[in-house]
């Protein structure tokens, strides 16, 4: 089962429930211990509403202020009809119409602001497809972050150059605001940042799969956990390591891939970019170019790697399920639940 959150625009008029959701989530940020709508009936907002919210609020210890809050309502308070593809909302006493795919199992959430349902569901995944090649994904932190290689129509893809450029722009800007004390404005930038890499990595990773199923091959990577444990990096490159998303970029392959039935697998990452793709022995790499002493093959040494990667055998596991390493940027959660407008 994969989760998916498609948002709805609607021309109601809630902004009296989302300030009354606003000063519950201010109380249950301040009363921990009084996590229960007896507490807050005098704010006047529905209970149904009103328990979700204290629970998302109450339970999270790092909140410490707020700016905006959505009203959340639980799958237990929501009736969908699918036939008339129509969701009512009891506690509201409103009912509209969606066209985002209909073959859900589950509504899980809906949560509202001013302009925007934001609807939760599960659907079942496909079945595993039958492939007749693959794609080898080679992710890097400098240059192209994704250059990939499909040993059944001998295409290269070169994707996610303007990746280094948008970490080196932001993190000067960072650095002098940092200078200026602009603490604030530092947040913004930070959050800036991380939404455009977002936003590519989801287009990276869309290119990938529809190319995948295609072309019917299935997609293999490199078995990354554990990249950033070696202290024997240089210190200047350590920030470049630090501000790579491969994580999150794999999470959006995985989970794109999951919902075609396209197979994705991991493989031992050691010694891809160093040896030959044509003869399978050693060869010299030299920042972005790579060449073997032994059977004169000259290649951009990242297409060579993604080429070591697509034929490799060394499989260490095939995954339908998302990857457990914690290592995604804040705001980002292990299930796909980036928003579609519908």
């Amino acid at each position: 089962m994969s989760i998916l959150t498609y948002k709805v625009p609607h021309n109601v008029d809630y902004s009296v429930q989302l300030k009354q959701a606003k000063q519950v989530a201010n109380y249950a940020i301040n009363n921990k211990d009084k996590l229960s709508t007896k507490y807050i009936k005098n704010f006047g907002l529905k209970s149904d509403i009103s328990n979700c919210i204290l629970r998302k609020y109450g339970k999270n210890k790092k909140i410490r202020k707020i700016s905006k809050v959505k009203l959340a309502i639980s799958s237990c308070k929501i009736k969908a009809n699918q036939e008339k593809q129509e969701i009512y909302l009891p506690c509201l006493k409103t009912s509209f119409n969606y066209q985002f795919r209909n073959d859900f199992t589950k509504i899980n959430q809906i949560e509202i602001d001013n302009n925007y349902y934001y609807i939760s569901i599960t659907i079942p995944d496909e079945l595993p497809i039958k492939v007749d090649g693959d794609i080898g994904i080679d992710r890097n932190t400098n240059g192209h972050c994704v250059v990939a290689a499909c040993n059944k129509t001998g295409k290269v893809m070169k994707l996610g150059k303007k990746a280094k450029h948008i970490h080196t722009k932001y993190s000067k800007i960072r650095q002098r605001l940092q200078r200026l004390g602009k603490f604030k404005k530092l947040r913004t930038i930070k959050r800036r940042e991380s939404n455009i890499v977002r936003d590519l990595n989801h287009k990276i990773s869309r290119k990938i799969v529809n190319y995948a199923k295609e072309n019917n091959v299935g997609i293999k990577l490199e078995n990354l956990k554990g990249i950033r444990n070696n202290r024997k990096n240089a210190k200047s490159f350590r920030y470049t390591l630090n501000s790579w998303s491969y994580f999150q970029l794999q999470v959006f392959t995985e989970y794109k891939s999951k919902l075609l039935g396209i197979p994705v697998l991991y493989i031992d990452p050691r010694y891809t970019s160093q040896l030959c793709s044509k003869c399978g022995l050693l060869g010299t790499r030299n920042g972005k170019s790579f060449k073997c002493p032994h059977c004169g093959y000259t290649s951009h040494a990242d297409v060579n790697a993604a080429w070591n990667i697509c034929y490799s055998e060394k499989l260490i596991r095939t995954s339908y399920q998302l990857g457990k390493e914690k290592d995604l940027p804040k705001g980002i959660s292990g299930d796909p639940q980036g928003a579609m407008v519908c």
